[in-house]
């Protein structure tokens, strides 16, 4: 008589070794510097979200601009092994597979830094007339979102109390429902002039719905543009199917390219012939006529005419490690992880007493991240991030209430999601 065999407990250690040894993404873990800090043994560092992990290729990559630089001086403009006067070009493809541009559109661009990408793309998109003025984010953005679109409201005259309308979730819920939203772009449309809302929230992790969002807001005759900092490298990204009219990211956080690194952004091929108006620089002409040095602005290709200032080679070098990586990986397979490694994770938090996972469970509504509410109010949110750090696990947290985890299928294992599940757990009891 065969004795049946019993479920393993997902929460014992050789059940997450063994799903780990399964992972056919193992070996990208190898790929980064995982960090001790001060541990025995590397973290399990699962703040991705907030500034994602070096590249092993970074520093030759780095260190090639700098020998360059040394030995070529101004020559490495056309001479480096790859030249900085066409520096930004070897993110087209890349960037294109990343967004979900159009091939061969000239949709995405690096260049900047995030807010400076969403202050020059309102320049183009946020067109307010005395009936439609309002800019539409949702509550709960990040900061730099929220300064930005009511800086770009006083620009032009707005009092931003009446003209950011932001986007409230239903009394006693913590993240927005999709029908609510596009109610509110049918009820007070015709005073929007633009929408700017977080492909993924920062706070709840909670993922938005970019194409039904993006008809609701074109079918009001609203500009939808996305602020992509906690999406791209993170969830899968179809921007010009989605028809969505433009986008801005960070690449320091899932992108992996290091802080302060080169940032991207999205203009959908319709309006690249527009008339729109646009903040314009010397490195946004046309490449074949920028060094006759004309007063007249030539516009480069699509996207890159929105250019400002040659891109700075030190600071994208870094980009080209992670994305490398990237497409080595493939969007597919690394998604497919991502959702088992979270899933994993979510869990083994939901057996923990005190803890309220307020990400949202639809595989279509989140990324890698899970925000975590301590449900305790005389919890301390602060000293419970540095327990946990002391037990060698990195994560981080958000006033008021909420601790947040983000496994990066690149990196990350289901041991990392069982080391710091297993920590909340001890320090919470």
């Amino acid at each position: 008589m065969t004795t049946p065999r019993t479920a393993p407990d997902i929460r014992d250690e050789s059940h997450a070794r063994a799903l780990d040894a399964a992972d056919p993404l193992r070996a990208f873990r190898e790929r980064f510097h995982i960090p001790t800090l001060g541990h025995a043994r590397p973290v399990a560092y699962m703040t991705g979200n907030s500034l994602g992990l070096q590249p092993r290729t970074t520093r030759a990559i780095v260190e090639q601009e700098l020998k360059d630089w040394a030995e070529l001086a101004v020559e490495a403009h056309f001479q480096a092994a790859h030249p900085w006067y066409a520096y930004h070009e070897m993110f087209r493809d890349p960037g294109d597979r990343l967004a979900g541009a159009k091939p061969g559109a000239c949709e995405v661009v690096m260049m900047n830094s995030l807010t400076v990408n969403l202050h020059l793309l309102m320049a183009s998109f946020y067109r307010p007339t005395r009936e439609r003025f309002r800019i539409v984010i949702e509550r709960g953005a990040f900061p730099s979102d929220e300064h930005a679109v009511a800086s770009q409201a006083r620009f032009h005259g707005h009092d931003p109390k009446d003209a950011v309308l932001r986007l409230t979730p239903r009394k006693g819920e913590r993240t927005l429902r999709t029908e609510d939203i596009e109610a509110t772009l049918e009820r007070e449309g015709h005073t929007i002039a633009l929408l700017l809302l977080g492909g993924v929230n920062y706070a709840t992790g909670q993922r938005f719905d970019i194409p039904r969002i993006t008809r609701a807001a074109h079918a009001q005759g609203v500009v939808a543009g996305y602020d992509l900092a906690h999406a791209a490298g993170n969830v899968p990204l179809r921007l010009h199917e989605w028809n969505a009219d433009f986008a801005a990211w960070c690449s320091y956080k899932y992108l992996n390219a290091g802080p302060g690194s080169l940032a991207g952004c999205f203009i959908h091929e319709r309006h690249h012939n527009a008339a729109l108006p646009r903040l314009e620089g010397w490195w946004g002409t046309n490449t074949t006529t920028r060094f006759l040095m004309r007063p007249d602005f030539d516009p480069g290709r699509g996207a890159e005419a929105w250019q400002i200032s040659n891109p700075p080679v030190l600071a994208a070098a870094p980009l080209k490690a992670s994305l490398d990586i990237f497409d080595e990986a493939g969007a597919d397979a690394l998604r497919t992880k991502s959702l088992a490694l979270t899933g994993y994770l979510r869990a083994l938090l939901e057996q923990i007493e005190g803890l309220d996972v307020v990400t949202p469970r639809d595989d279509d509504a989140h990324g890698c991240q899970l925000s975590i509410r301590l449900t305790d109010p005389g919890a301390d949110g602060r000293a419970l991030q540095k327990a946990l750090l002391a037990r060698g696990v990195v994560a981080d947290y958000r006033e008021p209430d909420t601790l947040r985890l983000a496994p990066v299928p690149l990196y990350n294992t289901y041991h990392d999601a069982q080391r710091a599940a297993d920590a909340l757990r001890l320090l919470t009891a």
